[in-house]
């Protein structure tokens, strides 16, 4: 089959507190379905794929995420004010990666285009490349339209037990007589970003955080060094270093006209998120994360407009899970992503 766009408004389903009236509401009963009159508001995107995980050798699952979440979100009580739309999923159906990719960045774009926040739903952390195209391409029709002197600068931050800056292999299937292609995966999707970055003549500003370094080889450490990576290990994501991690997230959202936050599942311990590609040993707890974002959702421009454009949440795989744990941590993390972004519109 190929890779196509589908909506999956029969997941918002759930229960109905009739005698509540509004304050009784739930997500379900909220959440609208995307058209091209939508404006302003808060767009869900699902990026139903795991080729590249599979690429990266992981294991096979991340596409059936987006719908697993929206069934976990469903059911949660609605406090926000602003609208939310649906805008279905791009679908990885036949392994090309890269056209899904440039799919979810028009997307991307259309939706930032009509003044909404995103928030895409994963998928694995392939996610980030093509979500990155989707801020780059509303910027440069912005820029055309408004011409500024200086290029955006576009902060990252990603939650994540791997940099995942890994170079990008060639196909294995090239022969000497072949010209050579390179593909990405779930590994490399910030490498493909610096290399975009360093193109445009853009700065590339990323900040990782809760890396697992067992998983990362001295080689990324190297990489992300040169590339002037913010970055703690999971043994620095404690709460006694809290203050530090916190004025160096304050100090680098700063120094961003933009931000694109990006979520890796396999960031928290196993023992509350078993549904993922790699599960972590370790991991980052959901008090220290819960307690960083506040400061990337409320930061705010010089013209009183927030700077973060869109957030994204990569590796669950509910085949993995355990009694639904997983998809009830990613539909809080929304949940909470959600009720940030519509505070500061």
């Amino acid at each position: 089959m190929k890779n196509n766009t589908s909506s999956h408004m029969t997941n918002w389903i759930g229960r109905v507190d009739h005698e509540d009236g509004e304050l009784g509401l739930r997500w379900h009963q909220k959440v609208k379905g995307a058209n091209s009159t939508n404006q302003d508001g808060i767009m869900l995107l699902g990026f139903a794929c795991d080729e590249g995980v599979i690429r990266n050798k992981g294991r096979k699952g991340a596409y059936a995420a987006p719908q697993v979440i929206r069934r976990a979100l469903a059911n949660l009580a609605w406090h926000h004010q602003s609208d939310v739309y649906d805008g279905g999923d791009i679908q990885c159906n036949d392994g090309d990666l890269e056209l899904a990719q440039k799919q979810l960045g028009i997307k991307i774009k259309s939706a930032l285009t009509n003044r909404h926040q995103v928030i895409v739903l994963g998928g694995g952390h392939e996610v980030a490349w093509g979500s990155f195209q989707g801020i780059a391409r509303y910027l440069q029709n912005r820029a055309v339209l408004t011409s500024p002197i200086t290029p955006p600068c576009i902060g990252i931050i990603n939650f994540d037990a791997h940099f995942d800056l890994r170079n990008l292999p060639q196909s294995p299937s090239t022969s000497a007589s072949q010209s050579s292609k390179q593909y990405g995966n779930s590994g490399t999707p910030f490498h493909q970003i610096s290399e975009f970055c360093h193109v445009q003549h853009w700065p590339f500003h990323y900040a990782c955080l809760g890396l697992n370094k067992g998983s990362n080889t001295q080689a990324l450490y190297h990489k992300a060094k040169q590339l002037d990576v913010l970055y703690f290990d999971d043994i620095e994501m404690n709460l006694s270093n809290l203050p530090q991690i916190k004025q160096a997230l304050s100090e680098f959202i700063e120094q961003n006209d933009f931000l694109y936050l990006t979520i890796d599942i396999d960031v928290f311990p196993a023992s509350c998120a078993p549904g993922v590609s790699a599960p972590a040993v370790r991991g980052v707890s959901l008090e220290i994360i819960e307690s960083l974002l506040p400061d990337i959702l409320k930061a705010k421009n010089q013209h009183g407009e927030s700077k973060l454009l869109l957030a994204d949440l990569a590796e669950f795989n509910p085949t993995f899970d355990i009694d639904n744990q997983t998809a009830r941590l990613v539909a809080r993390l929304v949940w909470t992503i959600a009720h940030g972004m519509k505070s500061n519109m």
